[in-house]
């Protein structure tokens, strides 16, 4: 039995696991956070985004990171969060174009997704990623 692995997916509200994955991790209404054992999608919470005007970006990485989120979905973000989470013990994948939550997730327990990398980085604004 494997062990069960926390993973959140910056969403648009509502969120859950119906909800669109939102482009940009820091700019989402909310985060999906699902336990994941077994290749089984378990248990669903909604953490809502706390923003980052104080202490920058690295206030949503640190949010996550004491819910015990150890991987982290995400279509878009800055250097600055990326770093955060890794130095924190998170990995990172990317993920674009999946219509749900759902999807995104089904795609990280078949092994689909790609570690995210520099190649994935926005440069200001995000525009250039498909929701």
């Amino acid at each position: 039995m494997s062990e069960a692995v926390l993973v959140a997916v910056p969403s648009n509200a509502p969120a859950g696991l119906n909800a669109s994955p939102s482009v940009h991790f820091g700019h989402c209404d909310a985060y999906t956070v699902a336990r994941i054992q077994d290749g089984r999608i378990l248990d669903v919470t909604v953490e809502y985004n706390e923003g980052h005007d104080q202490g920058g970006c690295v206030v949503p990485v640190q949010a996550l990171a004491d819910k015990g989120v150890q991987v982290l979905i995400a279509g878009g973000m800055g250097m600055g969060p990326l770093n955060a989470m890794h130095q924190m013990g998170m990995r990172v994948f990317y993920a674009s174009g999946f219509l749900s939550v759902k999807d995104a997730l089904q795609a990280y327990i078949d092994g689909r997704l790609q570690e995210f990398g520099s190649g994935n980085l926005c440069k200001g604004g995000c525009g250039h990623h498909v929701a």
